[in-house]
């Protein structure tokens, strides 16, 4: 299939990554922008921008069909969505097929398999991969206090369209599941349009473990080792790092083989990422999702490995056969990502959008960022707040955890408020540092940063 011209249907630091990977191939690019990114940079970095519609997020890129006639009528024969906005949406792939246009990622029906997790927990079932006890769909408040007598609390309270951490409860108390079970549907109902709810056993030591797979159209399917993702602040990430430290030898060769069985399971083909939740007490682990797209914590794995994930989603999606076989995959060293909001720490990380008049990131051996700010850059207000990702990698973990201190520490951003003091604080904690890391940890140093005198935040 011609992958020639490639329509980058994303804003930020994504629709800069994919063009850098377009370009590394030859490949030319236009990207479709709203008003409010006329002159941004991935729009000058680009071959062509064409606008797709107004500053919100709604009618420009989740218009589909916007989306993929300014593709068309661009004569673009492909379609890359980066990470978020339609990426993950069946619909949109199907639209492009529908229009002859290649979608750079996997297949519809691929798509719509993992997007709804009751269908996702239930092949990860049937292929004997561990899963949470938990229920199928929920219909009422009284079904969910059904499940919680059988199963027990804590009960996590999900959304079997959701991501993100929208449609997402933690379940402690009886009394509590009523009010938390509307407060769920209405979040989801919101967020994706479907209420459907669905429980899980909550567990409260759980460390965040994810696969990176790739698989091309011939049912070659490999692993790229593991990613830990366990600092999160609800449910969103905030620090990844690859390999995933202090794992059990045979504990992460299971993790990995389970996602490869996934995988090969649905024919996967492109890249994807098998999630799976490890129960830090008992060194257990059990399928959480799969996303169907490209990760934004991807430069850590592409690091340790030495591959460009995204030019191999194009060379997928183009028709190539995997250029790599399992044995070809080795990781070296340790990589850390970052991720820098446009937040106020200090302010319960109140989004703080605006003009930056100073943008001096870190430089040097090992460092990495990926950004589409710059000074005098304006932040929209329409949007996700992330700034940038800054990805170090080191010979060891020892080693990436100072380059990554002091690269924070190196970083002048000023207009704007942004998350490097609290960073700076998680990357130099004692548990982080001992790689005892566990969900609930960004809380405790958002807790522990929070009641210290404000200092440069």
């Amino acid at each position: 299939m011609s992958v020639s011209r490639v329509f980058v249907a994303n804003r930020g630091e994504i629709a800069g990554r994919v063009i850098r990977a377009c370009r590394a191939l030859g490949v030319e690019t236009v990207i479709g922008v709203s008003e409010a990114d006329r002159d941004s940079l991935p729009a000058r970095q680009a071959d062509r921008a064409v606008c797709i519609g107004p500053a919100t997020a709604k009618h420009s890129y989740l218009d589909m069909k916007a989306v993929v006639a300014a593709a068309v009528g661009t004569g673009c024969d492909a379609l890359h969505p980066g990470y978020g906005f339609l990426a993950e949406s069946a619909s949109l792939a199907q639209l492009c097929a529908d229009h002859g246009v290649t979608f750079v990622g996997p297949t519809p029906e691929q798509i719509h398999r993992m997007g709804n997790k009751l269908e996702a927990r239930l092949l990860a079932r049937q292929l004997g991969l561990p899963i949470l006890s938990g229920s199928e769909k929920v219909g009422s408040a009284a079904e969910a206090l059904s499940v919680a007598d059988r199963v027990g609390l804590p009960l996590m309270m999900k959304a079997a369209s959701g991501g993100g951490g929208r449609g997402m409860k933690i379940v402690r108390d009886r009394n509590e599941i009523a009010s938390q079970f509307t407060s769920a549907a209405a979040e989801a109902r919101s967020a994706f349009g479907d209420d459907t709810l669905y429980l899980e056993r909550y567990i409260s030591n759980a460390r965040h473990v994810e696969v990176q797979v790739l698989g091309d159209r011939f049912g070659h399917v490999i692993h790229l080792g593991e990613r830990d993702c366990s600092l999160q602040r609800r449910h969103q990430k905030v620090i990844e790092e690859a390999p995933a430290p202090g794992l059990d030898p045979a504990l992460r060769n299971a993790i990995r083989e389970a996602a490869l069985t996934l995988a090969r399971g649905m024919n996967y083909q492109s890249a994807g990422t098998v999630e799976f939740i490890v129960d830090a007490d008992t060194d257990t682990f059990f399928f959480l999702e799969m996303n169907t797209r490209i990760q934004v914590e991807h430069p850590v794995t592409e690091a340790v490995t030495g591959i460009d994930l995204v030019q191999e989603q194009l060379r997928i999606a183009r028709g190539e056969t995997l250029r790599y076989r399992q044995e070809d995959i080795s990781l070296t060293g340790h990589a850390i990502e970052c991720r820098i909001t446009a937040e106020k720490p200090h302010e319960d990380f109140r989004p703080d959008p605006g003009r930056i008049d100073r943008w001096d990131p870190p430089q040097g051996q090992g460092i990495r960022l990926d950004s589409h700010c710059f000074a005098g850059y304006e932040i929209p207000i329409f949007y996700d707040s992330l700034l940038a990702k800054l990805i170090v990698h080191e010979s060891d973990r020892d080693a990436a955890i100072r380059r990554m201190s002091q690269a924070l520490a190196d970083f002048r951003i000023e207009g704007v408020g942004t998350t490097l003091p609290f960073l700076a604080h998680a990357i130099q904690d004692e548990a982080f540092g001992a790689g005892r890391v566990n969900t609930n940890l960004v809380a405790q140093l958002i807790a522990e940063m929070t009641a210290q005198p404000k200092a440069g935040a």
